[in-house]
Protein backbone atom coordinates (compact mmCIF):
# COMPACT_ATOMS: atom_id res chain seq x y z
CA UNK A 1 0.00 0.00 0.00
CA UNK A 2 1.42 3.29 -1.05
CA UNK A 3 1.57 5.46 2.54
CA UNK A 4 3.27 8.18 0.73
CA UNK A 5 1.39 11.87 0.84
CA UNK A 6 0.01 13.53 -2.17
CA UNK A 7 1.21 16.00 -3.35
CA UNK A 8 -1.65 17.86 -3.02
CA UNK A 9 -2.65 17.07 -0.11
CA UNK A 10 0.51 18.24 1.44
CA UNK A 11 0.06 21.67 -0.01
CA UNK A 12 -3.34 21.65 1.62
CA UNK A 13 -1.85 20.93 4.94
CA UNK A 14 0.82 23.51 4.42
CA UNK A 15 -1.55 26.28 3.57
CA UNK A 16 -3.97 25.67 6.53
CA UNK A 17 -0.98 25.27 8.65
CA UNK A 18 0.92 28.31 8.90
CA UNK A 19 2.77 28.63 11.86
CA UNK A 20 2.42 32.82 11.65
CA UNK A 21 -0.46 34.61 12.31
CA UNK A 22 -1.51 38.11 12.24
CA UNK A 23 -3.27 39.73 15.05
CA UNK A 24 -6.70 39.20 13.78
CA UNK A 25 -5.58 35.10 13.86
CA UNK A 26 -5.17 34.78 9.94
CA UNK A 27 -2.22 32.92 8.00
CA UNK A 28 0.68 35.87 7.76
CA UNK A 29 2.85 33.59 5.06
CA UNK A 30 4.90 37.11 4.33
CA UNK A 31 6.78 36.54 8.05
CA UNK A 32 7.48 33.16 7.84
CA UNK A 33 11.35 33.30 7.28
CA UNK A 34 13.04 31.97 4.08
CA UNK A 35 15.70 29.49 3.92
CA UNK A 36 16.44 29.48 0.43
CA UNK A 37 19.26 32.32 0.83
CA UNK A 38 17.86 35.06 -2.06
CA UNK A 39 17.95 38.58 -2.04
CA UNK A 40 15.41 40.64 -4.55
CA UNK A 41 16.85 43.96 -5.14
CA UNK A 42 13.39 45.05 -5.92
CA UNK A 43 9.58 44.07 -5.10
CA UNK A 44 7.17 46.12 -4.49
CA UNK A 45 3.58 47.58 -6.68
CA UNK A 46 3.26 49.62 -10.18
CA UNK A 47 0.13 50.99 -11.54
CA UNK A 48 -1.24 52.61 -7.76
CA UNK A 49 -3.62 55.16 -8.94
CA UNK A 50 -4.26 58.23 -6.35
CA UNK A 51 -4.69 61.87 -6.20
CA UNK A 52 -1.48 63.95 -5.22
CA UNK A 53 -1.21 67.61 -3.89
CA UNK A 54 1.33 69.85 -5.82
CA UNK A 55 2.24 73.20 -5.20
CA UNK A 56 2.95 75.10 -8.39
CA UNK A 57 4.98 78.19 -9.13
CA UNK A 58 2.04 80.48 -8.78
CA UNK A 59 1.56 79.45 -5.21
CA UNK A 60 -1.51 77.75 -6.37
CA UNK A 61 -1.95 73.90 -4.70
CA UNK A 62 -3.89 71.63 -7.21
CA UNK A 63 -4.85 67.38 -7.17
CA UNK A 64 -3.10 65.81 -9.62
CA UNK A 65 -4.38 62.18 -10.85
CA UNK A 66 -1.23 60.43 -10.02
CA UNK A 67 0.61 56.89 -10.87
CA UNK A 68 3.01 55.20 -8.46
CA UNK A 69 5.21 52.64 -8.07
CA UNK A 70 7.11 51.84 -5.42
CA UNK A 71 9.77 49.21 -4.58
CA UNK A 72 11.97 48.13 -1.21
CA UNK A 73 14.64 45.61 -1.62
CA UNK A 74 13.70 42.07 0.32
CA UNK A 75 16.79 40.54 2.45
CA UNK A 76 17.72 36.76 1.81
CA UNK A 77 16.03 35.53 4.93
CA UNK A 78 12.67 37.04 4.39
CA UNK A 79 9.90 35.47 2.40
CA UNK A 80 7.98 38.24 1.53
CA UNK A 81 7.10 42.39 2.46
CA UNK A 82 3.55 44.14 3.83
CA UNK A 83 2.48 45.34 0.17
CA UNK A 84 -0.34 46.90 1.28
CA UNK A 85 1.54 48.80 3.51
CA UNK A 86 3.31 50.61 0.61
CA UNK A 87 -0.06 52.04 -0.50
CA UNK A 88 -1.54 53.18 2.85
CA UNK A 89 2.31 54.75 4.24
CA UNK A 90 1.99 56.63 0.24
CA UNK A 91 -1.70 57.69 0.86
CA UNK A 92 -0.81 58.70 4.18
CA UNK A 93 1.68 61.19 3.54
CA UNK A 94 -0.07 62.74 0.30
CA UNK A 95 -2.75 63.44 3.00
CA UNK A 96 -1.05 65.47 4.98
CA UNK A 97 1.43 67.84 2.17
CA UNK A 98 2.37 68.19 -1.21
CA UNK A 99 4.43 66.79 -3.29
CA UNK A 100 7.94 67.79 -3.11
CA UNK A 101 11.90 67.15 -1.45
CA UNK A 102 10.28 66.92 1.96
CA UNK A 103 7.54 64.70 0.70
CA UNK A 104 9.89 62.19 -0.87
CA UNK A 105 12.38 61.79 2.13
CA UNK A 106 9.78 61.14 4.93
CA UNK A 107 7.87 58.84 2.28
CA UNK A 108 11.34 56.65 1.38
CA UNK A 109 11.93 56.74 5.37
CA UNK A 110 8.95 55.51 6.46
CA UNK A 111 9.92 52.82 3.82
CA UNK A 112 12.60 51.61 5.20
CA UNK A 113 11.36 51.32 8.59
CA UNK A 114 7.87 50.49 8.51
CA UNK A 115 8.52 47.91 6.14
CA UNK A 116 10.59 45.99 8.73
CA UNK A 117 8.74 43.06 10.12
CA UNK A 118 10.14 44.10 14.07
CA UNK A 119 11.18 47.27 15.25
CA UNK A 120 14.78 45.67 16.29
CA UNK A 121 15.18 44.78 12.55
CA UNK A 122 17.82 47.29 10.83
CA UNK A 123 16.22 49.77 7.73
CA UNK A 124 15.88 48.27 4.43
CA UNK A 125 19.01 49.44 2.36
CA UNK A 126 17.20 50.45 -0.26
CA UNK A 127 13.49 52.24 -1.00
CA UNK A 128 12.54 53.80 -4.54
CA UNK A 129 9.18 55.14 -5.42
CA UNK A 130 7.94 57.07 -9.12
CA UNK A 131 4.96 59.60 -9.47
CA UNK A 132 3.38 59.73 -13.11
CA UNK A 133 1.24 61.92 -13.86
CA UNK A 134 0.16 64.99 -16.96
CA UNK A 135 0.95 68.42 -15.14
CA UNK A 136 -1.24 71.19 -16.18
CA UNK A 137 0.43 74.82 -16.58
CA UNK A 138 -1.37 77.76 -18.04
CA UNK A 139 -0.10 78.65 -21.06
CA UNK A 140 -0.32 82.07 -22.66
CA UNK A 141 -1.44 82.44 -26.68
CA UNK A 142 1.69 84.10 -28.31
CA UNK A 143 0.35 87.76 -29.11
CA UNK A 144 -3.79 87.62 -28.19
CA UNK A 145 -4.75 87.68 -24.61
CA UNK A 146 -5.86 84.32 -24.61
CA UNK A 147 -4.68 81.27 -22.70
CA UNK A 148 -4.94 77.24 -22.85
CA UNK A 149 -3.90 74.16 -20.42
CA UNK A 150 -0.59 72.69 -21.65
CA UNK A 151 -0.06 69.31 -20.13
CA UNK A 152 3.13 67.65 -19.64
CA UNK A 153 4.01 63.89 -19.08
CA UNK A 154 5.67 64.01 -15.87
CA UNK A 155 8.03 61.14 -14.07
CA UNK A 156 9.23 62.17 -10.61
CA UNK A 157 11.51 59.34 -8.95
CA UNK A 158 13.43 59.25 -5.64
CA UNK A 159 15.61 56.78 -4.20
CA UNK A 160 16.81 56.69 -0.95
CA UNK A 161 20.03 53.79 -0.60
CA UNK A 162 21.95 53.31 2.78
CA UNK A 163 24.96 54.77 2.70
CA UNK A 164 24.75 56.87 -0.41
CA UNK A 165 21.43 58.82 0.43
CA UNK A 166 18.33 60.08 -1.15
CA UNK A 167 18.71 60.91 -4.91
CA UNK A 168 16.11 63.11 -7.17
CA UNK A 169 14.71 62.39 -11.07
CA UNK A 170 12.31 64.68 -12.60
CA UNK A 171 11.28 63.58 -16.48
CA UNK A 172 9.52 65.82 -18.21
CA UNK A 173 8.16 65.21 -22.34
CA UNK A 174 7.90 68.92 -24.20
CA UNK A 175 6.10 68.91 -27.53
CA UNK A 176 7.47 71.46 -30.07
CA UNK A 177 8.00 72.05 -33.61
CA UNK A 178 10.27 72.65 -35.93
CA UNK A 179 11.10 73.72 -39.12
CA UNK A 180 13.44 72.22 -41.43
CA UNK A 181 16.22 74.66 -42.01
CA UNK A 182 17.21 72.92 -45.73
CA UNK A 183 13.44 72.91 -46.82
CA UNK A 184 13.21 76.28 -45.48
CA UNK A 185 15.89 77.82 -47.60
CA UNK A 186 14.72 76.12 -50.48
CA UNK A 187 11.62 76.98 -50.03
CA UNK A 188 12.48 80.89 -50.59
CA UNK A 189 15.19 79.97 -53.27
CA UNK A 190 12.27 78.72 -55.29
CA UNK A 191 9.96 82.16 -54.55
CA UNK A 192 12.77 83.78 -55.73
CA UNK A 193 13.40 81.84 -58.81
CA UNK A 194 9.49 82.40 -59.32
CA UNK A 195 9.40 86.11 -58.86
CA UNK A 196 12.38 86.37 -61.25
CA UNK A 197 10.64 84.64 -64.19
CA UNK A 198 13.33 81.53 -63.79
CA UNK A 199 10.79 78.81 -63.68
CA UNK A 200 7.03 78.57 -64.11
CA UNK A 201 6.73 75.62 -61.71
CA UNK A 202 3.91 76.00 -58.70
CA UNK A 203 2.29 79.13 -57.98
CA UNK A 204 5.23 81.08 -56.41
CA UNK A 205 4.55 79.80 -53.48
CA UNK A 206 7.10 77.45 -51.47
CA UNK A 207 6.51 75.44 -47.97
CA UNK A 208 8.87 74.83 -45.56
CA UNK A 209 8.62 71.13 -43.94
CA UNK A 210 7.51 71.06 -40.85
CA UNK A 211 6.72 68.86 -37.78
CA UNK A 212 5.32 68.07 -34.27
CA UNK A 213 8.28 67.11 -32.45
CA UNK A 214 9.06 66.08 -29.01
CA UNK A 215 12.20 66.52 -26.66
CA UNK A 216 12.14 64.33 -23.12
CA UNK A 217 14.28 65.26 -20.65
CA UNK A 218 15.42 63.83 -17.37
CA UNK A 219 17.19 65.29 -14.66
CA UNK A 220 18.90 64.74 -11.76
CA UNK A 221 18.20 67.38 -8.85
CA UNK A 222 20.27 68.28 -6.03
CA UNK A 223 17.98 66.87 -2.99
CA UNK A 224 17.90 70.45 -1.22
CA UNK A 225 16.87 72.80 -4.21
CA UNK A 226 13.93 74.33 -4.84
CA UNK A 227 13.84 73.46 -8.38
CA UNK A 228 9.89 73.04 -9.25
CA UNK A 229 8.43 71.24 -12.41
CA UNK A 230 8.00 74.82 -14.00
CA UNK A 231 11.59 75.57 -14.14
CA UNK A 232 12.38 72.72 -16.53
CA UNK A 233 9.64 74.01 -18.66
CA UNK A 234 10.85 77.36 -18.75
CA UNK A 235 13.99 76.03 -19.40
CA UNK A 236 13.07 74.15 -22.39
CA UNK A 237 11.00 77.00 -23.75
CA UNK A 238 14.32 78.91 -23.56
CA UNK A 239 16.11 75.98 -25.07
CA UNK A 240 13.49 75.01 -27.82
CA UNK A 241 11.03 77.98 -28.18
CA UNK A 242 8.55 77.19 -30.38
CA UNK A 243 6.89 74.81 -27.89
CA UNK A 244 3.24 73.63 -29.37
CA UNK A 245 0.32 76.05 -28.55
CA UNK A 246 -2.88 74.87 -26.59
CA UNK A 247 -5.03 77.89 -27.78
CA UNK A 248 -4.70 79.99 -30.81
CA UNK A 249 -6.32 83.50 -32.58
CA UNK A 250 -5.58 83.66 -35.91
CA UNK A 251 -3.21 86.51 -34.60
CA UNK A 252 -1.16 84.01 -32.74
CA UNK A 253 -1.57 81.67 -35.52
CA UNK A 254 0.70 84.20 -37.41
CA UNK A 255 3.07 84.84 -34.52
CA UNK A 256 3.83 81.11 -34.34
CA UNK A 257 4.61 81.06 -38.51
CA UNK A 258 6.91 83.61 -37.61
CA UNK A 259 8.44 81.81 -34.54
CA UNK A 260 9.30 79.02 -36.49
CA UNK A 261 10.75 80.54 -39.24
CA UNK A 262 12.94 82.70 -37.03
CA UNK A 263 13.97 79.60 -35.44
CA UNK A 264 14.28 76.61 -37.82
CA UNK A 265 16.21 73.14 -36.82
CA UNK A 266 17.52 70.17 -37.47
CA UNK A 267 17.12 67.55 -34.48
CA UNK A 268 20.77 68.36 -34.01
CA UNK A 269 20.25 72.31 -33.45
CA UNK A 270 17.68 71.15 -30.73
CA UNK A 271 19.80 69.46 -28.86
CA UNK A 272 22.90 71.44 -29.04
CA UNK A 273 20.50 73.97 -27.80
CA UNK A 274 19.12 71.98 -25.06
CA UNK A 275 23.25 71.62 -24.35
CA UNK A 276 23.97 74.94 -23.44
CA UNK A 277 21.57 75.67 -21.42
CA UNK A 278 21.07 72.57 -19.12
CA UNK A 279 24.77 72.60 -18.40
CA UNK A 280 24.50 76.38 -17.29
CA UNK A 281 21.68 75.07 -14.23
CA UNK A 282 23.59 74.74 -11.11
CA UNK A 283 20.70 73.05 -9.56
CA UNK A 284 20.65 70.25 -12.25
CA UNK A 285 23.46 67.19 -11.22
CA UNK A 286 22.93 65.12 -14.13
CA UNK A 287 20.87 65.14 -17.48
CA UNK A 288 19.91 63.26 -20.05
CA UNK A 289 17.37 64.14 -22.93
CA UNK A 290 16.17 63.25 -26.38
CA UNK A 291 15.14 64.49 -28.72
CA UNK A 292 12.68 63.42 -32.18
CA UNK A 293 11.04 64.50 -34.87
CA UNK A 294 8.24 63.24 -36.26
CA UNK A 295 9.18 64.11 -39.74
CA UNK A 296 6.66 65.13 -42.48
CA UNK A 297 8.42 64.74 -45.53
CA UNK A 298 10.11 61.15 -44.48
CA UNK A 299 8.15 58.05 -43.18
CA UNK A 300 10.71 57.54 -40.57
CA UNK A 301 11.90 60.37 -37.73
CA UNK A 302 14.90 62.23 -37.04
CA UNK A 303 16.40 61.22 -33.44
CA UNK A 304 19.25 62.94 -31.20
CA UNK A 305 20.02 62.17 -27.54
CA UNK A 306 22.45 63.88 -25.90
CA UNK A 307 23.66 63.99 -22.05
CA UNK A 308 25.72 65.97 -19.31
CA UNK A 309 28.47 63.25 -20.37
CA UNK A 310 29.32 62.64 -16.21
CA UNK A 311 30.85 59.84 -15.15
CA UNK A 312 28.96 57.22 -14.10
CA UNK A 313 25.78 59.62 -14.92
CA UNK A 314 22.94 59.46 -16.79
CA UNK A 315 23.88 57.34 -20.23
CA UNK A 316 22.16 57.13 -23.98
CA UNK A 317 23.29 53.52 -23.91
CA UNK A 318 20.58 51.34 -22.91
CA UNK A 319 17.89 54.00 -24.91
CA UNK A 320 18.34 52.30 -28.27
Amino acid sequence: MDTTTPASTQIHNEVLNCEVQDESGLNDFQKIPDQQGIAIPKVGITRFRLPLSFKHRDGQVMNHDCEASMFVNLAKNKTGINMSRLCRILQDEGAGQYVGPKFFKKLLERYRTDLRDTDTEEKLQDAYIKIKMSYPVKQLSLKSSNWGWQYYKTVLEARETHGVGVKFFLTLEYEYSSTCPCSLSMAKQYEADYAAGLTQEGNGIGVAHAQRSLATAKIELDPNSNFVIEDLIELMRLSIPTETQSLVKRVDEQAFAILNGANPMFVEHASKRVFKLFNAEPKILDWLVTLEHFESLHSHNAVAVINKGIKNGLSHDHLF
